[in-house]
């Protein structure tokens, strides 16, 4: 039977998880919430054992524990709380994020797609501009633009004044990466500065970070290698130095470095920065994979390396062949076709 209140045990192992995740430390906060999760199931309090692994698990993805986190979700899809829809959402919502970072993109369209529905009646503002925004991330990688524009334009329907700031510029932000992707790029340019508005890294230099980091991979993928640019690039360096981040995290950064590089016609420093990526490539989905593989078959092209310029594309063709990327992976043939 479930308890009508918490234990004192549970109680600090609970403040104890919140705590660590506060300051970003998101592996004790994940060990936390298991400790806190025991306690509860061993008192025989179902509700809190629930949220406490839902805890966990946002903890998990946060520090890049990509498959434990998977786990964990389906464990809580196979045991729902009380027909909890909005609960339900979240852990369908946190599927479709390790899916996408296992590059299994249908499985990412289909787990956002059933989070999203649960919330269409919902009052859940919050979670259901989240499962919105992981249903156009999904369809934006598998390259379905038209229906993750489509999806963009609900999700602007159901952002109020009532928002919050930060949850409306994640909205922005959204709708930016898609506009980019549909080569709208004065319409990407315009979101992302709706959304830098409203972040600053006094309120949360988490997002802030992972923001300007991922505003500049837009901008560099549109080709757009000018001083704002550079400026997101740098603050998403500085702020990462600060807080950590994951090696995921990391590796985007050198990305986004190394495009930099290849775009300035510095494509010698692109290479050097663009292989550092790879003692780790099985902590990397097959998507940020082929984008590093696209590069670096690019930037050996422009050095006249023929032989290292083909192999790569190939490589990233595979890659985006293996994350569902169709789109990319034919981008990536036709850059094969140029090298002599």
């Amino acid at each position: 039977m479930q308890q009508s209140s918490v234990s004192p045990s549970y109680a600090a192992a609970e403040l104890q998880a919140r705590e660590f995740r506060s300051s970003h430390d998101f592996r004790e906060a994940a060990n936390a919430a298991q400790m806190a999760a025991d306690i509860a199931n061993a008192e025989g309090d179902s509700s809190s054992w629930w949220h406490m692994t839902l805890f966990r698990a946002e903890s998990l993805i946060a520090a890049g524990e990509i498959e434990a986190c998977a786990e964990l979700a389906a464990t809580l899809i196979a045991e729902p709380l009380d027909g909890n829809r909005q609960l339900q959402a979240q852990v369908h919502i946190l599927l479709a994020l390790t899916r996408r970072g296992m590059g299994l993109l249908e499985e990412a369209v289909d787990e956002a797609r059933i989070a999203a529905d649960l919330m269409v009646d919902e009052d859940d503002v919050e979670i259901a501009v989240k499962a919105r925004q992981a249903l156009i991330a999904a369809l934006a990688d598998s390259g379905r633009l038209d229906e993750a524009w489509a999806e963009c334009l609900i999700m602007a329907d159901i952002i109020s004044g009532e928002v919050d700031d930060q949850l409306v510029g994640k909205a922005y932000w959204v709708i930016g990466n898609v506009a980019f992707l549909c080569s709208k790029v004065a319409e990407g340019l315009h979101y992302h500065e709706l959304a830098a508005g409203t972040f600053s890294p006094a309120r949360n230099l988490t997002v802030w970070a992972k923001f300007n980091k991922a505003s500049a991979a837009m901008r560099l993928a549109a080709d757009v290698a000018d001083a704002d640019t550079l400026r997101c690039i740098e603050r998403a360096e500085l702020a990462t130095d600060v807080i950590g981040g994951t090696e995921e995290d990391h590796i985007l950064l050198k990305l986004n470095r190394g495009h930099w590089n290849f775009l300035a016609g510095d494509q010698k420093s692109a290479v050097d920065t663009l292989d550092d990526i790879f003692p780790v490539p099985e902590k990397t989905s097959p998507q940020i994979l082929g984008e590093a593989f696209l590069l670096l078959g690019r930037s050996h092209a422009a050095l006249g390396n023929g032989a290292e310029a083909r192999k790569y594309l190939m490589d990233a063709a595979d890659c985006f062949e293996k994350a569902g990327a169709s789109q990319r992976a034919e981008q990536a043939l036709e850059f094969l076709t140029e090298v002599p």
